[in-house]
Protein backbone atom coordinates (compact mmCIF):
# COMPACT_ATOMS: atom_id res chain seq x y z
CA UNK A 1 0.00 0.00 0.00
CA UNK A 2 2.35 2.44 -0.83
CA UNK A 3 0.05 5.62 -1.27
CA UNK A 4 -1.51 4.82 2.75
CA UNK A 5 -0.19 6.98 5.32
CA UNK A 6 1.94 4.63 7.72
CA UNK A 7 2.35 5.53 11.49
CA UNK A 8 4.45 4.08 14.32
CA UNK A 9 1.39 3.69 16.50
CA UNK A 10 -2.43 4.58 15.76
CA UNK A 11 -4.47 5.07 18.89
CA UNK A 12 -8.16 4.61 18.46
CA UNK A 13 -10.07 7.17 20.59
CA UNK A 14 -9.01 10.28 22.65
CA UNK A 15 -10.81 9.62 25.58
CA UNK A 16 -8.27 8.97 28.89
CA UNK A 17 -7.00 5.45 27.74
CA UNK A 18 -6.09 6.73 24.20
CA UNK A 19 -4.72 9.97 25.10
CA UNK A 20 -2.54 8.71 28.18
CA UNK A 21 -1.50 5.65 25.72
CA UNK A 22 0.19 8.36 23.25
CA UNK A 23 1.81 10.30 25.66
CA UNK A 24 3.15 7.25 27.28
CA UNK A 25 4.52 6.07 23.40
CA UNK A 26 5.99 9.25 22.63
CA UNK A 27 7.62 9.05 25.88
CA UNK A 28 8.76 5.57 25.57
CA UNK A 29 10.17 6.51 21.73
CA UNK A 30 10.35 10.33 21.09
CA UNK A 31 10.67 10.00 17.41
CA UNK A 32 7.60 7.99 16.92
CA UNK A 33 4.93 9.48 14.76
CA UNK A 34 1.93 8.48 17.01
CA UNK A 35 -1.53 9.10 15.68
CA UNK A 36 -4.85 9.63 17.70
CA UNK A 37 -7.86 8.83 15.76
CA UNK A 38 -11.85 9.56 17.51
CA UNK A 39 -14.99 9.82 15.77
CA UNK A 40 -15.92 13.04 17.96
CA UNK A 41 -14.43 15.99 18.18
CA UNK A 42 -13.05 17.27 21.47
CA UNK A 43 -14.62 18.28 23.81
CA UNK A 44 -17.36 16.29 24.05
CA UNK A 45 -19.17 14.26 26.91
CA UNK A 46 -18.84 10.96 27.99
CA UNK A 47 -21.36 9.35 30.05
CA UNK A 48 -19.69 8.50 33.25
CA UNK A 49 -19.75 8.93 37.00
CA UNK A 50 -16.87 11.52 36.66
CA UNK A 51 -15.05 10.73 39.62
CA UNK A 52 -11.31 11.15 39.35
CA UNK A 53 -9.32 8.47 42.20
CA UNK A 54 -5.73 10.22 42.99
CA UNK A 55 -4.10 7.06 42.04
CA UNK A 56 -5.62 7.71 38.58
CA UNK A 57 -4.32 11.51 38.72
CA UNK A 58 -0.79 9.68 39.70
CA UNK A 59 -0.40 7.59 36.60
CA UNK A 60 -0.88 10.98 34.78
CA UNK A 61 0.91 13.10 36.60
CA UNK A 62 4.06 10.39 35.88
CA UNK A 63 3.60 10.80 32.31
CA UNK A 64 4.18 14.74 32.79
CA UNK A 65 0.55 16.03 32.99
CA UNK A 66 -0.26 18.69 34.38
CA UNK A 67 -2.64 17.46 36.95
CA UNK A 68 -3.59 20.78 38.34
CA UNK A 69 -4.34 22.37 35.18
CA UNK A 70 -6.51 19.01 34.32
CA UNK A 71 -8.27 19.96 37.24
CA UNK A 72 -8.77 23.43 37.65
CA UNK A 73 -11.98 24.73 38.95
CA UNK A 74 -12.73 21.53 40.56
CA UNK A 75 -11.96 20.89 44.18
CA UNK A 76 -11.24 17.81 45.89
CA UNK A 77 -13.78 15.70 47.30
CA UNK A 78 -12.20 14.54 50.73
CA UNK A 79 -15.08 12.34 52.33
CA UNK A 80 -17.02 8.84 51.17
CA UNK A 81 -20.08 7.86 52.38
CA UNK A 82 -21.63 4.22 51.62
CA UNK A 83 -25.01 2.87 52.40
CA UNK A 84 -25.60 -0.79 53.15
CA UNK A 85 -27.96 -3.05 51.35
CA UNK A 86 -29.68 -3.22 54.94
CA UNK A 87 -29.18 0.58 55.61
CA UNK A 88 -25.91 0.69 57.85
CA UNK A 89 -24.20 3.56 57.05
CA UNK A 90 -20.20 4.64 56.99
CA UNK A 91 -18.87 7.87 56.18
CA UNK A 92 -14.98 9.00 56.66
CA UNK A 93 -12.13 11.07 55.36
CA UNK A 94 -10.92 8.58 52.67
CA UNK A 95 -6.63 9.20 52.60
CA UNK A 96 -6.59 11.08 49.64
CA UNK A 97 -9.27 13.39 47.88
CA UNK A 98 -11.07 12.49 44.57
CA UNK A 99 -11.95 14.67 42.51
CA UNK A 100 -14.98 15.13 40.42
CA UNK A 101 -14.72 16.80 36.46
CA UNK A 102 -17.11 16.43 33.83
CA UNK A 103 -15.94 14.38 31.25
CA UNK A 104 -16.91 17.28 28.70
CA UNK A 105 -14.25 18.75 30.81
CA UNK A 106 -11.35 16.31 31.20
CA UNK A 107 -10.89 14.44 28.40
CA UNK A 108 -10.48 17.62 26.26
CA UNK A 109 -8.31 19.30 28.70
CA UNK A 110 -5.82 16.11 28.75
CA UNK A 111 -6.59 15.34 25.38
CA UNK A 112 -5.08 19.38 24.55
CA UNK A 113 -2.08 18.47 27.00
CA UNK A 114 -1.36 15.49 25.14
CA UNK A 115 -1.08 17.24 21.47
CA UNK A 116 0.28 20.46 22.52
CA UNK A 117 3.52 18.39 23.22
CA UNK A 118 4.87 19.64 26.35
CA UNK A 119 4.83 16.57 28.01
CA UNK A 120 6.30 14.74 25.33
CA UNK A 121 7.81 16.84 22.94
CA UNK A 122 5.46 16.73 20.46
CA UNK A 123 4.64 14.05 17.46
CA UNK A 124 0.86 13.30 18.62
CA UNK A 125 -1.46 14.30 16.17
CA UNK A 126 -5.17 14.29 15.80
CA UNK A 127 -7.71 13.12 13.18
CA UNK A 128 -11.38 12.77 13.32
CA UNK A 129 -12.30 9.51 11.91
CA UNK A 130 -14.70 6.74 12.88
CA UNK A 131 -13.03 3.75 12.48
CA UNK A 132 -14.87 0.66 11.13
CA UNK A 133 -11.64 -2.29 10.20
CA UNK A 134 -8.67 -2.93 11.46
CA UNK A 135 -6.45 -6.03 10.05
CA UNK A 136 -2.99 -7.27 11.51
CA UNK A 137 -1.08 -7.77 8.10
CA UNK A 138 1.73 -9.19 10.15
CA UNK A 139 4.23 -6.75 9.36
CA UNK A 140 2.12 -4.18 9.69
CA UNK A 141 -1.60 -3.15 10.78
CA UNK A 142 -4.51 -1.56 8.02
CA UNK A 143 -6.99 0.75 9.16
CA UNK A 144 -9.51 1.26 6.86
CA UNK A 145 -7.26 1.42 4.18
CA UNK A 146 -6.94 5.35 4.95
CA UNK A 147 -3.21 4.07 7.44
CA UNK A 148 -1.22 1.56 8.42
CA UNK A 149 0.34 1.47 11.79
CA UNK A 150 2.82 -0.35 13.65
CA UNK A 151 0.78 -1.01 16.26
CA UNK A 152 -2.69 0.05 16.65
CA UNK A 153 -4.33 0.11 20.47
CA UNK A 154 -8.19 0.19 20.61
CA UNK A 155 -9.12 2.64 23.41
CA UNK A 156 -12.54 3.26 21.73
CA UNK A 157 -14.95 2.53 24.87
CA UNK A 158 -17.39 -0.24 25.65
CA UNK A 159 -18.53 -0.84 22.10
CA UNK A 160 -14.83 -1.04 20.46
CA UNK A 161 -14.73 -1.65 16.58
CA UNK A 162 -11.06 -2.66 17.07
CA UNK A 163 -12.49 -5.46 19.95
CA UNK A 164 -14.70 -6.40 17.14
CA UNK A 165 -11.89 -6.53 14.75
CA UNK A 166 -10.06 -8.91 16.87
CA UNK A 167 -12.86 -11.27 16.93
CA UNK A 168 -12.85 -11.05 21.09
CA UNK A 169 -16.69 -11.48 21.74
CA UNK A 170 -18.73 -8.72 24.26
CA UNK A 171 -18.89 -9.66 27.50
CA UNK A 172 -21.75 -12.05 28.77
CA UNK A 173 -24.87 -10.22 30.77
CA UNK A 174 -23.92 -11.16 34.21
CA UNK A 175 -19.94 -9.56 33.58
CA UNK A 176 -21.83 -6.43 31.59
CA UNK A 177 -23.34 -3.57 33.98
CA UNK A 178 -25.63 -0.88 32.53
CA UNK A 179 -26.11 2.72 34.34
CA UNK A 180 -27.53 5.30 33.73
CA UNK A 181 -26.65 9.25 34.74
CA UNK A 182 -27.73 12.82 35.04
CA UNK A 183 -26.78 15.92 36.42
CA UNK A 184 -28.87 17.56 39.53
CA UNK A 185 -29.05 20.29 41.86
CA UNK A 186 -26.02 19.02 44.65
CA UNK A 187 -28.53 17.41 47.76
CA UNK A 188 -27.94 19.76 50.80
CA UNK A 189 -25.61 18.38 53.08
CA UNK A 190 -23.85 17.02 50.64
CA UNK A 191 -20.55 19.33 49.97
CA UNK A 192 -17.42 17.54 49.90
CA UNK A 193 -18.82 13.99 49.97
CA UNK A 194 -19.11 11.42 47.42
CA UNK A 195 -22.18 9.31 48.31
CA UNK A 196 -22.91 5.77 47.02
CA UNK A 197 -26.10 3.90 48.28
CA UNK A 198 -26.47 0.14 47.40
CA UNK A 199 -29.87 -1.54 47.80
CA UNK A 200 -31.11 -5.28 48.43
CA UNK A 201 -33.80 -4.78 45.49
CA UNK A 202 -33.00 -5.41 42.35
CA UNK A 203 -29.18 -6.43 43.70
CA UNK A 204 -26.44 -6.03 43.13
CA UNK A 205 -27.54 -2.38 42.30
CA UNK A 206 -26.72 0.65 43.47
CA UNK A 207 -26.57 4.48 43.10
CA UNK A 208 -24.15 7.23 43.34
CA UNK A 209 -24.10 11.15 43.75
CA UNK A 210 -20.85 12.94 43.29
CA UNK A 211 -20.53 16.76 44.07
CA UNK A 212 -19.17 18.67 41.03
CA UNK A 213 -18.11 21.69 43.32
CA UNK A 214 -20.60 24.20 40.86
CA UNK A 215 -23.67 23.22 42.74
CA UNK A 216 -24.28 20.54 40.96
CA UNK A 217 -24.02 16.81 41.40
CA UNK A 218 -23.25 13.92 38.87
CA UNK A 219 -25.81 11.17 39.94
CA UNK A 220 -26.62 7.96 38.60
CA UNK A 221 -28.06 4.23 39.00
CA UNK A 222 -26.43 1.23 37.91
CA UNK A 223 -27.17 -2.52 37.93
CA UNK A 224 -26.54 -5.94 35.84
CA UNK A 225 -27.34 -6.56 32.39
CA UNK A 226 -28.36 -9.87 33.61
CA UNK A 227 -31.27 -8.76 35.54
CA UNK A 228 -33.37 -7.94 32.31
CA UNK A 229 -33.56 -4.01 33.64
CA UNK A 230 -35.12 -1.56 31.13
CA UNK A 231 -34.47 2.27 31.19
CA UNK A 232 -37.70 3.27 33.23
CA UNK A 233 -36.11 0.67 35.76
CA UNK A 234 -33.07 2.86 36.09
CA UNK A 235 -34.52 5.80 36.49
CA UNK A 236 -36.89 4.34 39.25
CA UNK A 237 -34.00 3.16 40.68
CA UNK A 238 -32.61 6.09 41.04
CA UNK A 239 -35.60 8.18 42.45
CA UNK A 240 -35.94 5.10 44.92
CA UNK A 241 -32.33 5.48 46.11
CA UNK A 242 -32.12 9.32 45.70
CA UNK A 243 -35.44 10.58 46.56
CA UNK A 244 -35.99 14.03 45.49
CA UNK A 245 -33.27 14.40 43.13
CA UNK A 246 -34.27 15.51 39.56
CA UNK A 247 -31.44 15.07 37.19
CA UNK A 248 -31.10 16.76 33.69
CA UNK A 249 -29.65 15.31 30.79
CA UNK A 250 -30.05 11.18 31.42
CA UNK A 251 -28.18 9.02 29.24
CA UNK A 252 -27.62 5.47 30.01
CA UNK A 253 -24.27 3.68 29.29
CA UNK A 254 -22.98 0.19 29.32
CA UNK A 255 -20.28 -0.98 31.58
CA UNK A 256 -17.87 -4.49 30.19
CA UNK A 257 -16.89 -5.37 34.03
CA UNK A 258 -13.30 -6.89 34.79
CA UNK A 259 -14.31 -9.99 35.13
CA UNK A 260 -15.04 -10.18 31.93
CA UNK A 261 -11.58 -9.03 30.63
CA UNK A 262 -10.91 -11.16 27.81
CA UNK A 263 -7.33 -12.68 26.81
CA UNK A 264 -6.33 -10.85 23.74
CA UNK A 265 -4.35 -11.76 20.77
CA UNK A 266 -0.47 -11.41 20.90
CA UNK A 267 1.32 -9.25 17.81
CA UNK A 268 0.06 -5.40 16.60
CA UNK A 269 -3.28 -5.01 18.07
CA UNK A 270 -3.90 -3.99 21.48
CA UNK A 271 -6.77 -3.09 23.46
CA UNK A 272 -7.02 -0.71 26.37
CA UNK A 273 -9.30 0.44 29.61
CA UNK A 274 -13.39 -0.32 28.33
CA UNK A 275 -12.71 -1.89 25.53
CA UNK A 276 -10.51 -4.42 27.31
CA UNK A 277 -13.07 -5.00 30.12
CA UNK A 278 -11.69 -2.69 32.89
CA UNK A 279 -14.50 -1.77 34.58
CA UNK A 280 -14.63 -1.94 38.42
CA UNK A 281 -17.51 -4.74 39.14
CA UNK A 282 -17.96 -3.69 42.60
CA UNK A 283 -18.15 0.37 41.73
CA UNK A 284 -18.01 0.81 38.28
CA UNK A 285 -15.07 2.99 38.39
CA UNK A 286 -13.02 2.89 34.72
CA UNK A 287 -11.13 5.97 35.44
CA UNK A 288 -7.85 4.72 37.12
CA UNK A 289 -8.26 1.60 34.90
CA UNK A 290 -7.99 3.42 31.51
CA UNK A 291 -5.04 5.32 32.02
CA UNK A 292 -3.18 2.71 33.54
CA UNK A 293 -3.61 0.49 30.87
CA UNK A 294 -3.58 3.38 27.96
CA UNK A 295 -0.17 3.90 29.45
CA UNK A 296 0.95 0.06 29.98
CA UNK A 297 0.07 0.15 26.23
CA UNK A 298 1.81 3.06 25.02
CA UNK A 299 5.41 1.37 27.20
CA UNK A 300 4.12 -2.07 24.50
CA UNK A 301 3.98 -0.06 20.99
CA UNK A 302 6.99 0.51 20.80
CA UNK A 303 7.61 -3.61 21.34
CA UNK A 304 6.14 -4.29 17.73
CA UNK A 305 5.02 -7.17 16.54
CA UNK A 306 5.49 -8.56 20.14
CA UNK A 307 3.17 -5.25 21.32
CA UNK A 308 0.45 -7.46 22.76
CA UNK A 309 2.33 -10.51 24.76
CA UNK A 310 4.47 -7.89 26.24
CA UNK A 311 1.13 -5.37 27.29
CA UNK A 312 -0.52 -8.38 28.75
CA UNK A 313 2.40 -9.21 30.96
CA UNK A 314 2.71 -5.78 32.15
CA UNK A 315 -1.19 -5.68 33.06
CA UNK A 316 -0.62 -9.29 35.15
CA UNK A 317 2.32 -7.22 36.94
CA UNK A 318 0.48 -4.40 37.76
CA UNK A 319 -3.00 -5.61 38.57
CA UNK A 320 -3.37 -9.21 38.44
CA UNK A 321 -3.10 -9.48 42.01
CA UNK A 322 -5.82 -6.53 42.05
CA UNK A 323 -7.95 -8.08 39.83
CA UNK A 324 -8.14 -10.91 41.63
CA UNK A 325 -9.04 -9.63 44.64
CA UNK A 326 -11.88 -7.60 43.11
CA UNK A 327 -13.43 -10.52 41.33
CA UNK A 328 -13.55 -12.96 44.49
CA UNK A 329 -14.73 -9.95 46.57
CA UNK A 330 -17.46 -9.85 43.30
CA UNK A 331 -18.46 -13.33 43.90
CA UNK A 332 -18.84 -12.53 47.87
CA UNK A 333 -20.93 -9.53 47.31
CA UNK A 334 -23.84 -11.23 45.43
CA UNK A 335 -24.96 -12.02 49.07
CA UNK A 336 -26.31 -8.60 50.52
CA UNK A 337 -25.48 -10.11 53.99
CA UNK A 338 -21.82 -9.62 53.52
CA UNK A 339 -21.96 -6.36 52.23
CA UNK A 340 -24.02 -5.11 54.91
CA UNK A 341 -20.95 -6.50 57.19
CA UNK A 342 -18.46 -4.81 55.35
CA UNK A 343 -19.90 -1.12 56.03
CA UNK A 344 -20.61 -2.23 59.68
CA UNK A 345 -16.53 -2.96 59.26
CA UNK A 346 -15.73 -0.26 57.64
CA UNK A 347 -17.78 2.20 60.28
CA UNK A 348 -15.44 0.70 63.13
CA UNK A 349 -12.09 0.53 61.46
CA UNK A 350 -10.73 3.04 59.82
CA UNK A 351 -7.89 0.53 58.12
CA UNK A 352 -10.74 -1.51 56.68
CA UNK A 353 -12.43 2.06 54.98
CA UNK A 354 -9.36 2.66 53.41
CA UNK A 355 -9.27 -1.10 52.39
CA UNK A 356 -12.63 -1.04 51.19
CA UNK A 357 -11.84 2.15 49.07
CA UNK A 358 -8.55 1.12 47.63
CA UNK A 359 -10.52 -1.89 46.22
CA UNK A 360 -12.96 0.01 44.34
CA UNK A 361 -11.35 3.02 43.10
CA UNK A 362 -7.68 2.26 42.77
CA UNK A 363 -5.77 -1.16 42.85
CA UNK A 364 -6.17 -2.36 46.50
CA UNK A 365 -6.31 -6.20 47.44
CA UNK A 366 -8.70 -8.06 49.28
CA UNK A 367 -7.12 -8.24 52.92
CA UNK A 368 -7.23 -11.04 55.68
CA UNK A 369 -7.73 -8.06 57.70
CA UNK A 370 -10.83 -7.10 56.22
CA UNK A 371 -12.12 -10.34 55.50
CA UNK A 372 -11.52 -11.26 59.40
CA UNK A 373 -13.25 -7.76 60.08
CA UNK A 374 -16.30 -8.41 58.35
CA UNK A 375 -17.02 -11.58 59.92
CA UNK A 376 -16.79 -10.55 63.24
CA UNK A 377 -19.70 -7.74 62.01
CA UNK A 378 -22.06 -10.21 60.16
CA UNK A 379 -25.60 -10.98 62.29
Amino acid sequence: MPDVPHVDVLVVGGGPAGAACAAAARRAAPDADVLVVDRADFPRDKVCGDGVAPEALDVLAALGVDVAALTDGFPGVPRLRLTGPGGDVVERTTRRPSVVVPRAVLDGRLLDQVLAGGMCGGGVRFARHTVRSVTDRGDRVDVDGRWTASVVVGADGAESAVRRALGVPPNRADRLAVAIRGYAPEPPGQAGVQVVTTTDQRWPAYAWSFPIGDGRANVGYGELVSGGVTRAELVAGLHRLLPGVEPEGLRAHRLPLSTGHPRTPDGRVLLAGDARSLINPLTGEGIFYAVLSGALAGLAAVHGDRAGAVHRAMLARRLGGHLRSVRAASQLSRWPRLMDGVVRAAAADGAVFDDVVALGLADGRLTAGTLAATARRLR
